[in-house]
């Protein structure tokens, strides 16, 4: 057997056995765990947590930079300090209108 067939084929072998093996991590690589998101679900959280942010800022009674957002595949957390309970109350309510969010933990506290 010509030792240089050899080489190229156990070459060509390691190749496509590192390709195939490059393509299964990459797959396990981006799924989601309970966890852990994955970059599409990160995408999406991220777009929510910026939604309600802007949504914050447009309200009248929402003290917008004393509340703190953050998103876990679709469940926003909120959290900071307000001066009355209806600020925590709307702040609540205006996270729960935005589009993609599946739940609100409203853990705001009143100064």
């Amino acid at each position: 057997m010509n030792p240089q067939k050899t080489s190229l084929k156990i070459l060509a072998l390691a190749a496509l056995f590192s390709s195939g093996l490059g393509l299964v991590v990459l797959q396990t690589g981006c799924a989601a765990t309970a966890t852990k998101e994955s970059t599409g679900e990160y995408v999406d959280d991220s777009t929510i947590t910026a939604k309600v942010k802007a949504a914050f800022i447009h309200d009248a009674t929402v003290k917008a930079f004393d509340v703190s957002v953050v998103t876990f595949k679709g469940v926003v957390q909120l959290s900071g300090f307000v001066d009355t309970h209806a600020q925590k109350s709307r702040a609540g309510e205006v996270a729960s209108g935005v589009k993609g969010v599946r739940n609100v933990e409203n853990r705001i506290t009143v100064k």
